[in-house]
């Protein structure tokens, strides 16, 4: 075993020793809300939007997107476990900011090796491990414009034929310095709830 996985299994065992009444927690989240936002390490969900264990569905990827596996998961959390606002969090200094779909695709073609980024832009180091093409032909989700994303995000939500019409969506930004979240202008109206058709 690794060290990583030594202590996480150690801080487990801790955890689980106090779990007490959580394990009587329902599947339903509390707050019947549900935030999508990226897997970026700096981002805390629960912490910067002051949730508890059993307030919310948190659903995480890369770039907060609202791929279609987002969406299959916030369509769960709605039929099934009864949301009714879903949060679109992306943030400030997001990896997917500093590639396009092509520089992925060559990166992943180069090498199945970690790249790095450099001054000059990403760098793989092309060595004896081949790469693939099969990464040229994913659409990453990269972002040109973090508020464009977003917006664009919650436009796709709000147009998807299995998000029913009173689900309320809204689009923010993290700030990975300060904290904050940050309303995307146009966001709010843009997922708003709206009368059944």
């Amino acid at each position: 075993m690794s060290r990583v996985l030594d202590d996480l299994l150690d801080a487990n065992r801790r955890y689980a020793s106090d779990f007490g009444g959580r394990g009587a927690l329902p599947m339903q989240p509390r707050r019947r809300v549900a935030i999508l936002t990226c897997m970026d390490a700096r981002l805390d969900p629960a912490r910067f939007a002051g949730l508890g264990e059993g307030d919310a569905h948190i659903i995480r990827n890369a770039g907060g997107r609202a791929s279609a596996d987002a969406i299959r998961s916030l369509v769960v959390s709605w039929k099934l476990h009864g949301t009714r606002e879903w949060l679109v969090v992306h943030h400030t200094d997001c990896e997917l900011q500093t590639v396009t779909d092509r520089i992925l695709g060559d990166l992943l073609a180069s090498s199945l090796r970690p790249a790095a980024r450099t001054a000059d832009g990403w760098r793989d180091p092309g060595d004896v491990r081949p790469g693939s093409k099969v990464g040229r032909y994913v659409r990453w989700l990269t972002i040109r414009n973090m508020g464009a994303a977003v917006l664009e995000d919650v436009q796709h939500l709000r147009r998807h034929a299995l998000v029913p019409p009173d689900i309320a969506i809204y689009g923010y930004v993290y700030d990975v310095r300060c904290g904050r979240l940050i309303e995307v202008p146009g966001a709010a109206e843009a997922g708003r709830r709206r009368t059944a058709d």
